[in-house]
């Protein structure tokens, strides 16, 4: 089978490295030929995390992607995240689509609100429901979790599975003890997701006041928590497992907005795969993830923020025995090694309908 993945960035971009490229290897080893077509390069992630993008960059981008699709009838399957020309109608992209070639598109986030809840009524008007008819148009939706999957069956989508963002538990492998000479606190994002550590601002100051404890945030922005008493690491993929091997408590704070409640969670699944108890905000899937009391803790107020944190810095004990219970949740639903033979399997369906 000959797919073309038209893909959101390249490996930099997490979404895509999260939802498609950690898949190619399990495909191809399988007898499946892959394409990869993404839209924005390295440059354009790089100018995203440093606050500054070039326009002609991403027109080139656009011309690209347009001379990409025109080669998809040559494709028995075309696999898109998210979608095809951001900000562009629905009837031009889904128009230069081949109706012989089965369309698979996957979400890994309510990118739909950034159409149907933009600011300008004219945006809402042209491409409210740009996303819908995209998701009826396509033969399988993947979506991350049951929030875009209830958005695609209420927009007609025929057929819809879910396929939550995993990770593979061969390179995630626990650390249930570290050799921390106080508890770390760890959170690990980007640049575009530092603002949701703001929301337990006040929570961290007191726990960090009344306990011998450490905040630690891997890829964050410093300028957004600079007033806090967090301690800032680069991201790097390479360093990304040991970074979190090295925390005793992940912790993963989210607003509670239609956007955020299509995220996916992975930040909570990267914890416990590293054997490590958790503590997150009730947002979304973050609810499915976490056993409130057993893996983790469930935290809306300050109080709980502080509680649950408290609880986890004063007893190394319940830290391993979540954190076990984590890991092997992570083993049972969030495991590369299961979903990548439950998309090849997708994939083989949808190829032979």
């Amino acid at each position: 089978m000959k797919i073309l993945l038209l893909s959101r960035y390249t490996q930099l971009g997490a979404s895509s490295r999260l939802r498609l490229y950690q898949y190619l290897p399990y495909l191809k080893n399988n007898g499946l030929e892959v394409t990869i077509a993404p839209l924005l390069g390295d440059d354009y992630i790089r100018g995203i995390y440093g606050g500054k993008f070039s326009k002609l960059l991403i027109f080139k981008s656009y011309i690209t992607r347009l001379i990409n699709i025109s080669r998809a009838s040559k494709f028995d399957l075309i696999w898109v995240e998210k979608e095809m020309l951001p900000w562009i109608p629905s009837c031009i992209e889904l128009a230069l689509l081949p109706a012989t070639v089965p369309l698979v598109v996957d979400y890994d986030d309510a990118i739909f609100h950034r159409y149907d809840q933009h600011k300008l009524s004219i945006v809402r008007r042209l491409l409210g429901r740009k996303i819908d008819l995209v998701m009826k148009r396509a033969n399988l939706v993947i979506a991350g979790n049951e929030y875009l999957a209830k958005r695609a069956h209420d927009a007609g989508a025929s057929w819809v599975e879910i396929i939550p963002t995993v990770l593979d538990t061969n390179r995630y492998m626990p650390s249930y003890f570290t050799d921390n000479d106080i508890p770390i606190i760890g959170w690990i994002g980007s640049p575009s997701t530092t603002k949701f550590i703001q929301k337990i601002s006040t929570a961290l100051k007191e726990v960090t006041a009344i306990r011998r404890v450490q905040v630690v945030a891997v890829g964050a922005n410093i300028e957004q928590i600079s007033d806090l008493p967090i301690k800032t690491l680069l991201w790097t993929e390479a360093s990304e497992v040991a970074d979190i091997q090295h925390f005793d408590i992940g912790i993963m704070p989210l607003t509670d907005a239609p956007f955020e409640r299509g995220k996916c969670g992975y930040k909570l699944i990267q914890y416990m795969a590293c054997g490590k108890p958790v503590v997150a905000s009730p947002v979304g899937v973050n609810s499915k993830i976490v056993s409130d009391g057993e893996d983790g803790f469930l935290a809306s107020t300050h109080e709980e923020w502080v509680s649950a944190l408290t609880k986890l810095i004063d007893n190394p004990r319940l830290r391993e025995t979540m954190g076990s219970k984590g890991r092997q949740k992570v083993e049972v639903k969030y495991s590369l090694q299961i979903s990548a033979r439950r998309l090849l399997e997708l994939f083989s369906l949808v190829n032979s309908r």
